[in-house]
This record gives C-alpha cells, structure tokens and sequence, in this order.
C-alpha cells in the first residue's frame, strides 16, 4: 500500500484571507466591481468567484456577474474530442473585464481552455486571471493577476484546494507520495 503524506498549507481563516485580498486587489487594479465578470472554472473555481463577488459587494455596493465556466469542450488533452461546449449566456461583453477565476494554477493549460472559451462568448474589453494557488509548472507562457499564496512544488506533489459548498470543509492541502519521493 502506497503511504501518502498530507501537509495543510492553508487553513479555512488563511483561505478566507487570500480570497479577501484578491477581492480588494481585484476592485483596486479595476477601480471597483462595475462591468466586472468573474468566470470560475467549475467546480471549485466557481465557488471562489462567488466568494469573492459577495466581498466586491459588500466593499463596493456592486456584484459582479459570476458565471461557471464548463472548458471540457475547450481542453486540448482531448484531442479529437471536441465538445460542444455549455457555454453560459452572458449577454453582451464588449464593455466588460473578464476574471477567470481558478482554484489551483499548475501547466496553464486549464487557463488557456478558459480563455478559449471566453473568446467563444464575445470579446470582453480585457480577461484577467485570479488563481487561489499557484504552483508553478508551467508549460503556457500564462501569469495570474491576482495570487492567493505561492507554492512551489515538486511534480511529485499534488496541491488539493477543499471548498466548505463542495467537500465541507476549507482547506488546502500538499500531498506527496512516499513512493515517488524515492524515485
């Protein structure tokens, strides 16, 4: 039996912190929540762009429209696969700053899907990117605007984000495998 060591890197207080900061730095750097657009990527992105759009509103007045983002169509680890994508109905977007939101940004290649998928919807005025974690690995010359926490990790170790609407609980951990860590 593989042993699996688990290390919390964020609790739910730290969590709360992170998505309280990205809110600010987010309303900050778009000088407040007007013509703003959080796409989360589902599942737990989602529920990171409604967190932080419920502080946008409580500090600005404003809430910003928080769309789930289903990429599946737009991932290109498929290939041959391309669905037709459920893409939400966000009306016009010309005007509008669209924020991908994501739980945990690794290769880019997630984001990328993203954006694809938000290019199928329109043309916003500018798409930005908010990640709760980043881990580095990249393989897209893709950057977040907005960072919770920084975690370098090795590709040995898995970063596993916990949402209290999806799993019960708040919490972000850094798994690794005790038999790759022999390799």
């Amino acid at each position: 039996m593989e042993q699996v060591k688990k290390a919390e890197i964020m609790d739910e207080g730290a969590m709360r912190r992170a998505i309280n900061r990205i809110s600010y730095e987010i309303i900050e750097h778009n000088h407040g929540a007007v013509n703003l657009i959080l796409a989360g990527i589902r599942t737990r992105g989602v529920f990171l762009a409604e967190r932080m759009a419920d502080k946008m509103e409580e500090v600005e007045g404003t809430r910003p429209r928080v769309i789930a983002l289903d990429i599946t169509g737009f991932r290109d680890d498929r290939p041959g696969e391309r669905l037709a994508a459920q893409l939400p109905q966000m009306g016009d977007i010309s005007n509008t700053t669209v924020i991908i939101v994501d739980d945990v940004l690794s290769t880019g290649r997630t984001v990328r899907a993203a954006m694809e998928a938000v290019l199928h919807m329109g043309r916003a005025q500018r798409i930005q990117l908010a990640a709760l974690i980043d881990r580095g690995h990249r393989e897209l010359p893709i950057r977040p605007d907005y960072i919770g926490k920084n975690l370098p990790t090795s590709r040995a170790e898995t970063v596993r984000v916990f949402m209290q609407e999806f799993d019960g609980k708040d919490s972000v951990v850094i798994m690794k495998d005790a038999a790759a860590s022999q390799v």
